[in-house]
């Protein structure tokens, strides 16, 4: 863990991404007298190259954030909305009951773009080119493949070789995926964001040239190609060639946004959290719980208990089954009722010595819940690959929860905490003109109607992506998160236990062994979901293992070093020191600092 103090070391701030050349470009930039938001708008470029299975151009970023002048948190909404044309009854006609995981079918309106130049433009300091041109240089130069591209492109090799050619031309180089180690560029990418550069400078006023940027993708080339691309029919893991819904139009009409964070409090801390057009609330929901069992959650020499990991394991299980009744893109989700202490109380009183094999949603306010009717088809489907972590990938394409995470707090106090994802290269097929591919996020909608995550034109799927950020005594204080879908605030959970329970700093708390459930419906293609089940890091220990066994979870041992790629940075007020640390596992996060 990375620890300075501004006025001793001359620091510009404290960067902890899940690659390393993003914290090295995000440090850069504060380097070059920019500011957090300047930095984090570079890295997350950066990370649509550098780890293209888990992102891209046509992706979504949302991040919480906090301004120098501003300390209340305020959220950036860059997940776009369902295509104007993406009806049930369109569905209905295709004969499916669920959004395909992969193909055209499931693109929302791509969000990242227009979210990261928002932020730029309002809270940065940087022209666009000083910040893009460092995406531009790795695109168009190489990044050092790392094991997991190759792994990934090798899963989805044939669907490439025999229905996507676009894909398999960009990244099957001579038929092959590419060696972990070797340099793998993409110039086409690196032409688009050129061509979107020139078109901004078209105006010389740093703002103006940003929103010049955003019209050029929305409104110009790249929605032109998009429209067209959309029109074609390529396989999806229905089994079948369907043609997309995204147009032109769609792009034309929807921007980024800003919205009030969601804070809870949790007594000495404050939770800062993106609403419920995210599954961020179930994270706050947990911790309110928790906060009732105090007394027997315990950490030893660094490693929580058994009953610490079966108590949050429950609590996590009735927290996400009011996701799955509660939450979505609607004005209707009674969040003050869920939040609230008497609803707190009721759900915590549920919890039992024995593992639950239930889907138990609560009835806030009276309130009776509902959930999809497919839910008794995909219980016990398996949770496959995507049990352990990322990528998490099948031949089809489908992808679960393939994410990354950047984390950003500088002299000033603009603190950040973001989690771009979507546009994964085997998301969809790559678009020739383009360089990328679109998005899949339309599969966590459901067809069903009648539920707040009912699928809709105009309306945001509800979302898995769930950066953090602390507060202490109302002061932003840590910035934090984690890439993994439905996993996300279950590892947030075993973060904030080992840091504020068992008083491990942020490093530890990262390394700490880690767990959770897939009780719940998945939000991915094809919605699985496994009553007991419990995956955990051997590093709990084999007696623990075996505590967690006798009392009814159905426990994976997913290995020593397998679960969540956490990464954090905090400031303290009173001292101005800054800290950072990043996730050992899989060997890519990096905190850099200065």
């Amino acid at each position: 863990m990375f620890t300075t103090r501004p006025e001793l070391a001359g620091t510009h701030g404290m960067v902890a991404s899940t690659h390393w050349l993003a914290s090295a470009t995000a440090m850069a930039v504060l380097e070059d007298d920019g500011n957090a938001f300047d930095a984090a708008v570079a890295a997350g470029f950066v990370l649509q190259v550098a780890e293209p299975h888990l992102n891209g151009p046509a992706g979504q970023v949302p991040a919480i954030f906090a301004t120098a002048a501003d300390r209340t948190p305020q959220v950036l909404c860059g997940q776009g909305v369902a295509p104007s044309a993406a009806t049930p009854g369109h569905f209905a006609g295709l004969g499916l009951d669920l959004i395909p995981g992969s193909g055209l079918l499931s693109a929302t309106v791509p969000g990242a773009w227009d979210g990261w130049l928002l932020l730029l433009r309002d809270h940065g300091t940087k022209h666009l080119r000083d910040i893009l041109g460092y995406a531009i240089s790795y695109a168009w130069n190489g990044v050092p493949v790392v094991d997991r591209i190759t792994s990934t492109i090798s899963t989805v090799a044939d669907l490439f070789a025999r229905h996507w050619p676009t894909s398999a031309q960009l990244w099957l180089p001579g038929g092959e995926p590419p060696a972990p180690g070797s340099l793998h560029s993409n110039r086409t990418l690196a032409r688009t964001w050129q061509r979107l550069l020139t078109e901004a400078e078209t105006v010389s006023d740093r703002e103006a040239q940003i929103d010049a940027a955003r019209r050029a993708w929305s409104h110009g080339f790249v929605a032109e190609a998009v429209d067209a691309f959309s029109r074609k029919a390529f396989r999806d893991d229905s089994g079948r060639d369907h043609t997309g819904l995204l147009t032109g139009d769609d792009l034309a009409n929807w921007e980024a946004t800003y919205e009030n964070a969601l804070i809870t409090d949790l007594g000495e801390w404050g939770l800062a959290k993106c609403g419920a057009w995210t599954q961020g609330p179930a994270l706050a929901q947990q911790l309110l719980m928790l906060n009732g069992f105090r007394d027997e959650l315990s950490y030893v020499d660094g490693v929580p208990t058994a009953h610490t990991v079966h108590l949050a394991t429950e609590v996590a299980k009735l927290a996400f089954a009011d996701r799955e009744a509660w939450y979505g893109d609607s004005d209707d989700v009674p969040l003050e009722l869920l939040l609230s202490p008497e609803y707190t109380e009721a759900r915590r009183a549920l919890v039992g010595a024995q593992a639950s094999a239930e889907l138990r949603p609560g009835a806030p306010g009276g309130r009776q819940p509902r959930l999809p009717e497919v839910l008794a088809r995909t219980r016990g489907g398996g949770s496959g690959s995507g049990a352990t972590g990322e990528p998490t990938v099948s031949p089809t394409g489908a992808a679960r929860g393939d994410t990354v995470h950047i984390d950003i707090v500088d002299s000033f106090g603009n603190m950040i905490s973001a989690t771009p994802s979507g546009g994964w290269l085997q998301s969809s097929p790559t678009i020739p003109e383009l360089g990328f591919c679109l998005d899949s996020r339309a599969q966590m909608f459901w067809l069903e109607q009648g539920l707040p995550n009912s699928l809709a034109p105009g309306k945001r799927p509800r979302i898995t992506l769930s950066p953090s950020m602390a507060l202490r005594d109302g002061e932003p204080t840590i910035a934090f998160g984690t890439p993994g879908g439905d996993q996300q605030d279950q590892w947030q959970v075993c973060f904030w236990l080992a840091h504020t329970l068992g008083e491990l700093n942020l490093q530890e708390a990262i390394d700490s062994p880690a767990w959770h459930t897939t009780a719940f419906p998945s939000s991915f293609y094809p919605r699985s979901w496994n009553p007991r089940e419990l995956v955990v890091e051997s590093r709990l220990g084999a007696e623990a293992i075996e505590d967690l066994r006798e009392r009814g979870h159905e426990v994976l041992d997913a290995g020593p070093w397998a679960l969540g790629r956490l990464s954090a940075v905090s400031r303290d007020k009173a001292t101005g020191i800054l800290r950072g640390a990043a996730n050992a596992r899989g060997m890519q996060g990096y905190a850099a600092g200065r």
